[in-house]
């Protein structure tokens, strides 16, 4: 993140020097750490020291916004148009969206001698813009018209002209107040499998605290009675948060979480939902109606197709937030599953969700993003980098990656079927599929919890019923060819596969997926840096070695390739996109890469065997044996 010096008293000042010539070390040490990140820009609303604003309102600049109630027929969000007229514009003006709309000094945490002086303003906009992001002729005549895409976020909202630019704001003009028609409304709802295969999570957010409004979710089968399931309401605070900026200006209320467990489900079957939350007065609050098909019993044969990508990212259909130099590919991965929305039935996200980075409003904004898809389908996360690691918070790589926000958001916002939330290891089905979703962020050697975790999951599938079995994590704990990784010499994550591969060659892994590098990348069959067959896209018989595949690249900044490419890199993609796997019975799987800019296949593969070709003996794979008769 971009280094800001703020007023802070000299003591605090020597020590964050200290700390930053700690961290300068550790990143000439470990590379590898810093990945994906730090790759190729940061949280575009760090770029803004809202410390250093100063009052410097102008009777002769105006600043208004309209519509100034929204969502009056129950949307979501709506398109706002702000218009300025300033008399003495500069090329650094700029407009920030507050929310809540009191953004005064009253919102600065206790002094405590942590300020020579009180800052006027101790949290960071929402979203900004320009003012000459729609009229390059700003500078000259002193006005602009600007669109603004708020969503409904459980407070109101206020536009706020600012001069000098991100780094000395001067706060110039302050437009007038909006709010949606019911800013405590439910939305976003978010789909995930329960523990087990016949139930569904629906987890959403609200401004319902449970001692003003019940939540429930009313569901059925289409055309028969609904029913009601009961939901338990989260939340966090800001005293939760491991550090700056999540726990200072990047701090935003996140209302309250709901989750829902819509159990003994019929399998292949279309159910409608919607959220309700019953107030004390007895009337009702209702969400949208929505539905969903409910997962095929593990092992059934039948259509199963699946999605799966990582580090998309959040971006702003209104261009703020300088979208297109952080976020270029994420509205485009986004659109095109929503596009295809009919032709699949689980999502995995795997790491790297909106890179908030400790910048808490960022969470509403991408789960409104990806609401079209969350409402449709069970969207299963893994925790990455961004979600989770902090110094000194039990995450296993000590780095500020987070922002601050040390997991809480991500274990709070999604439900994932784990033991423990806080440790993001878990294992799902969906038909012929299993799937054992790895933690990065925690230790995986041997002889950890999670170790134990991952060989208990590849071990308890049965390959008879679920022929495919997928391994994913966040960091690449098996073959990259990315820049990084080459300067490491060894093309992994650090102590990546060394305690992996065995169990991946054990259990007959078939496709082991990562996320952490932003681009595409597929080997052959591997095991010990060797390709096992020479084929490259129809695989057949037995079961000689794991593919790795890196699918990074669902949105944010692209990854270099290292210049050597190493013999078992069959397909490399400098490109956004994600992976469909269509399994069309128990013994034909066909794996597809498409671009997000286009929605077509650039590399493809099918896997087509039968189930004594699972169990045949291979290296270091062969169970042991008697000559007893």
């Amino acid at each position: 993140m971009k280094e800001t010096v703020h007023h802070f008293p000299v003591n605090i000042l020597a020590t964050s020097s200290a700390v930053l010539v700690f961290w300068l070390l550790c990143f000439a040490n470990l590379t590898f750490v810093q990945a994906d990140i730090h790759g190729a820009g940061e949280q575009a609303l760090a770029k803004i020291d809202i410390y250093k604003t100063t009052l410097a309102l102008d009777g002769s600049a105006l600043i208004t916004a309209y519509p100034r109630i929204l969502g009056s027929l129950g949307e979501d969000s709506e398109w706002i148009t702000v218009n300025i007229m300033n008399e003495k514009p500069s090329a650094d003006d700029w407009v920030g969206v507050f929310s809540p709309a009191n953004f005064n000094a009253s919102t600065c945490p206790p002094q405590d001698d942590q300020w020579q002086e009180t800052p006027y303003i101790c949290t960071a906009p929402i979203k900004y813009k320009y003012a000459n992001h729609s009229n390059p002729e700003y500078t000259k005549t002193g006005k602009s018209t600007l669109r603004f895409l708020l969503i409904n976020q459980r407070a109101d909202f206020a536009f706020v002209l600012f001069s000098g630019g991100l780094s000395y704001p001067k706060l110039v003009s302050v437009s007038n107040k909006l709010q949606f028609s019911n800013p405590k409304a439910p939305v976003y709802p978010r789909l995930a499998h329960g523990k087990s295969w016949d139930e569904m999570t629906v987890t959403w957010t609200s401004g319902y605290n449970i001692d003003e409004a019940v939540p429930f979710v009313e569901w059925g089968m289409k055309g028969e009675t609904p029913k009601r399931s009961p939901a338990g309401t989260l939340t966090f605070k800001q005293n939760s948060m491991c550090g700056s900026p999540a726990r200072t200006v990047g701090w935003r209320d996140p209302g309250f979480i709901h989750t829902s467990f819509l159990k003994d489900l019929w399998p292949n079957t279309v159910y409608t939902y919607r959220m309700g939350h019953i107030l004390s007065d007895g009337s009702y609050v209702w969400s949208k109606v929505f539905s969903f098909k409910s997962s095929p019993y593990p092992g059934q044969d039948s259509l199963q197709r699946v999605i799966i990508f990582g580090d998309m990212g959040k971006a702003e259909r209104d261009g703020s937030n300088e979208y297109s130099d952080y976020q270029p590919g994420s509205l485009n991965t986004t659109d095109q599953l929503i596009k295809d929305l009919d032709n699949f039935d689980i999502v995995f996200h795997i790491g790297d969700l909106p890179y908030a980075n400790g910048y808490i409003s960022q969470w509403d904004q991408f789960t409104a993003q990806v609401q079209p898809i969350t409402s449709t389908v069970p969207y299963m996360i893994a925790s990455g980098n961004h979600e989770r690691d902090w110094p000194n918070s039990g995450s296993f790589y000590d780095t500020p990656d987070s922002g601050g926000e040390c997991g809480v958001p991500a274990e709070t916002m999604y439900y994932v079927p784990a033991e423990n939330r806080a440790k993001f290891w878990y294992s799902t089905d969906y038909g012929m599929f299993h799937f054992c979703i790895a933690d990065s962020e925690h230790d995986w050697r041997e002889g950890t919890e999670q170790y134990k975790f991952i060989e208990k999951c590849l071990a308890s599938v049965d390959r008879q019923k679920q022929p495919w079995l997928i391994f994913s994590a966040h960091r690449v704990l098996g073959y990259s060819s990315n820049s990084w990784y080459g300067l490491e010499g060894a093309f992994e994550e650090p102590m990546g596969r060394e305690s992996l591969q065995k169990l991946w060659q054990k259990y007959r892994v078939d496709i082991a997926f990562y996320g952490h590098v932003h681009n595409y990348e597929r080997t052959c069959p591997v095991y010990q840096n060797q390709c096992v067959s020479k084929e490259k896209h129809h695989y057949s018989g037995t079961v000689n070695g794991t593919i790795h595949v890196v699918v990074g690249g669902g949105g944010s900044h692209l990854s270099e390739y290292s210049s050597v490419i190493p013999n078992w890199s069959i397909y490399r993609d400098y490109d956004f996109g994600f992976v469909k796997l269509t399994a069309f019975n128990h013994s034909s799987l066909l794996f597809e890469y498409k671009k997000s800019s286009d929605g077509k296949v650039y590399d493809s593969f099918t896997i087509s065997r039968d189930y004594r070709d699972v169990l045949a003996c291979v290296h270091d794979s062969c169970p042991a044996t008697t000559l007893a008769t």
